[in-house]
């Protein structure tokens, strides 16, 4: 009895180590994902609410000219798909921790590359891109911290930022004209070798039409520089189609620029396919 006994207050005593109490953060985490033209953004950052303080003021809970988190917990951080600007000024794509410096009529807003969620470890960098915006009263009051995308166009939006009675705002550019331009140009002109050669591939692999297969797989090898494994997937089609000798000198093409290149695998496959074709 007394073992059980010893047993039981075992467990129990693992049990209380082990619980943990879950109870609601004061400054809930936001993830947002907006799309401005054909950039992708996403925004991680903690919402402290106001509680009856004053907030953005000289001896206030965010006091003027102080280094700001830009939120609670942990640095807010913000990521960009693509090249951007921020209020006309260029940020390469990639993540970003925003710390800010608020005052009265001007906030001072920065960018370092994303290295830690921890904003005290960036208070010693430089930032990677800073740009200065104004401060002004907002038309609504926030009782909780807000960071908002508005006047999405196809190549601008504003990052927004609100609490209590002050806005914040950031014009966010990206590129799209040319980036669509671009695309145009290129589905327009028709498919590239290498596009031929991946259908053709396919088609191939897949077991189905081998004489469509050759086709598109010799648009592609028919060029000044073929790749060696191009010229190998010509011949495994031609051999299909039974025309060994036609297969077998593409074979040699490939086995010769697969020495050059280095590729022991591609010799000794080609090698190999030209020892059995040669006793069809």
């Amino acid at each position: 009895m007394k073992r059980i006994l010893m047993l039981m207050s075992a467990v129990a005593f693992c049990w209380t180590l082990n619980a943990q109490i879950t109870t609601p953060r004061p400054s809930p985490m936001s993830k947002v994902e907006q799309m401005v033209g054909l950039t992708t953004v996403d925004l991680e950052y903690s919402r402290p609410s106001v509680k009856g303080r004053t907030v953005f003021a000289a001896n206030g809970l965010v006091p003027f000219g102080k280094l700001w988190r830009t939120g609670a917990n942990s640095a807010t951080k913000i990521s960009f798909s693509d090249d951007v600007t921020i209020n006309g000024k260029a940020l390469a794509k990639g993540s970003y921790a925003v710390l800010t410096i608020p005052g009265k009529d001007m906030w001072t807003i920065n960018f370092y590359k994303h290295e830690s969620s921890s904003w005290s470890s960036y208070t010693e960098k430089t930032a990677d891109l800073t740009v200065e915006a104004k401060a002004e009263k907002s038309n609504t009051r926030f009782e909780t911290f807000f960071i908002n995308f508005d006047n999405i166009l196809n190549e601008s939006a504003n990052i927004d930022i609100y609490w209590a009675n002050t806005k914040v705002s950031m014009q966010l550019g990206v590129e799209v004209d040319k980036r669509v331009m671009d695309n145009i140009e290129k589905v327009l002109a028709g498919p590239t070798a290498n596009d031929y050669y991946n259908a053709g591939s396919y088609m191939f692999d897949t077991g189905k039409d081998p004489k469509k297969a050759l086709e598109y797989v010799q648009k592609a090898t028919k060029v000044e520089k073929p790749r060696f494994w191009q010229l190998r997937k010509e011949s495994l089609i031609l051999a299909k189609l039974k025309r060994y000798k036609d297969a077998t000198k593409v074979a040699q093409q490939s086995l010769q620029l697969a020495q050059e290149a280095g590729n022991a695998d591609y010799v000794k496959m080609n090698q190999e396919s030209i020892l059995e074709w040669a006793r069809k």
